[in-house]
């Protein structure tokens, strides 16, 4: 029976930065979602009709939504951080571009939610839904980078 061996690979000083970049806006932006959530469940506690009424339901959810995403892009960006520690021999090329696009994702699919929630018209969101959308396909693009850098990423 074979030993399965694992090797940590110490990031090349071109993915440092890259690294420190996604753990900041992860760990940043986890305390601000999570403050909003924070900010949401007062709303609640607080009974206000301009957030609990039925009227408002849809701001209620597009800003749920702003949260929910907001928060689990945060932990992508963490995840994004640690993987590209791992894959510290991979296309630093690929890593930029999956960096800049979870970036994009991280900042246009939250905003996105949120102002569709601020300006929203008979039950239907505001213009701002347009924003996660793109948002979404800059966070598909990133996450096809980085399976394809782990994916051909090989130890020697």
């Amino acid at each position: 029976m074979g030993t399965l061996k694992t090797e940590i690979q110490t990031p090349t000083s071109a993915d440092r930065p890259l690294i420190r970049r996604h753990l900041m806006v992860g760990w940043w932006s986890l305390l601000l979602f999570l403050t909003l959530g924070i900010f949401l469940e007062a709303l609640h506690g607080l009974k206000l009709g301009w957030y609990l009424s039925v009227e408002a339901e849809t701001r209620r959810f597009m800003w749920t939504l702003a949260h929910t995403h907001g928060t689990l892009l945060s932990l992508v960006h963490i995840a994004f951080a640690v993987t590209a520690g791992a894959v510290a021999e991979a296309s630093h090329n690929k890593l930029n571009i999956a960096s800049l696009c979870l970036i994009g994702a991280g900042v246009l699919m939250p905003i996105g939610f949120f102002l569709g929630g601020v300006f929203y018209y008979s039950g239907d969101p505001g213009l701002g839904i347009f924003l996660v959308p793109p948002g979404g396909i800059l966070l598909l693009i990133a996450v096809l980078k980085m399976a394809l850098v782990v994916t051909s990423n090989k130890k020697s």
